[in-house]
């Protein structure tokens, strides 16, 4: 082979396994069947939430994945895939690709790494079910506020009734 080629393909194993090192998630889409316009709105969505999608090849990415310890990672990788790198997952980018892909049958989630564990489709889709991490925060501001609200009711109808 080539000596070029190799050394193409060598950058682009390191390029992969760097992303996937820096990276809170990477999840693998399956994308047959979709338009250019919907890829593209789907890249545009998470570029605005700090995720990569973008398309390798297959036995590169088993590379990569190998690189860092993930070899059940290769499972996933039959077919054209996208992969999707999250630099924070937690802010609602995992679940608008759980939503695209609700929209769209011809995008499937095959599975993903999440915080170095390699996990399902499933999985990968529950997490991304879960609120936001602003989300949360505002649902436990709520419940730390609501004794205060409901006292301060309380004691105005008392205040009312004399």
């Amino acid at each position: 082979m080539n000596q070029s080629i190799l050394k193409q393909k060598e950058a682009v194993v390191n390029e992969v396994s760097e992303l996937m090192k820096n990276s809170k998630a990477t999840v693998v889409c399956e994308y047959r069947g979709l338009t250019v316009a919907e890829i593209s709105s789907l890249r545009k969505t998470l570029r605005e939430k700090n995720a990569v999608a973008t398309v390798y090849k297959n036995s590169l990415v088993t590379r990569a994945a190998d690189v860092n310890d993930h070899k059940e990672f290769d499972q996933y990788l039959s077919g054209p895939n996208m992969f999707i790198f999250f630099e924070d997952y937690t802010n609602g980018s995992l679940g608008a690709v759980a939503k695209f892909a609700k929209k769209f049958d011809a995008f499937n989630i095959k599975g993903g790494i999440i915080e170095n564990k390699v996990c399902d489709a499933d999985y990968v889709k529950t997490i991304a079910s879960l609120p936001s991490k602003e989300g949360l925060v505002s649902m436990l501001l709520s419940v730390l506020q609501a004794p205060m609200r409901n006292l301060a009711y309380s004691l105005s109808q008392v205040a009312e009734k004399k």
